[in-house]
């Protein structure tokens, strides 16, 4: 895709968590490497596992800012609070200048309670840092990357490309009233 440059992880990156602990600086070695080629784009993104180790925490100190995609399922939050008190403790060690940009609430399914209950558990503990589009849970989403595509190409009419593409639209203008 033009104008997109892509560095997927690879097998090995799970040894480097063991790697990097014996390290200097090792909560600094990704934004170290980033600081070398972030004048050259206009936004970079890192997705992080779901795990709270040293790679997460390399991620956060290298961000400036972090976007939560929460699915809408009783134990997401639970980690939600985990990866918080983990944010602020970046923030209060690493990186001073870490923002939450938002929460998306993810894999959203209308016809179930739970995914209502959580929405409005995080609605109302968060606030404006939920934004107002919420991801459905779609098998079309979940199709694309078996095919080696982004959603948005995969099929551009399903709910979940339209719903990604909405969150785009907030995101930029999210970040059109804070400049």
């Amino acid at each position: 895709m033009p104008r997109l440059d892509i560095i997927p992880t690879v097998v090995d990156l799970s040894a480097a968590e063991i790697e990097l602990s014996d390290l200097p600086n090792r909560e600094f070695r990704l934004a170290d490497a980033i600081s070398k080629i972030n004048k050259q784009y206009q936004y970079i993104i890192i997705d992080c596992p779901p795990s709270l180790g040293l790679l997460t925490v390399n991620a956060l100190t290298a961000a400036t800012s972090v976007l939560v995609p929460l699915q809408c399922e009783f134990y997401a939050l639970e980690g939600l609070s985990q990866l918080m008190r983990t944010i602020d403790a970046v923030r209060g060690e690493l990186n001073r200048n870490l923002a939450i940009q938002g929460i998306v609430l993810t894999m959203y399914d209308g016809r179930n309670n739970l995914s209502a209950m959580v929405a409005k558990d995080v609605r109302g503990h968060f606030g404006d840092l939920v934004y107002t589009t919420v991801v459905p849970r779609n098998v079309r989403v979940s199709e694309a990357p078996s095919f080696g595509q982004p959603v948005l190409i995969y099929d551009l009419k399903c709910p979940g490309s339209q719903a990604y593409a909405a969150l785009a639209a907030e995101l930029l203008r999210q970040e059109a009233q804070a400049a």
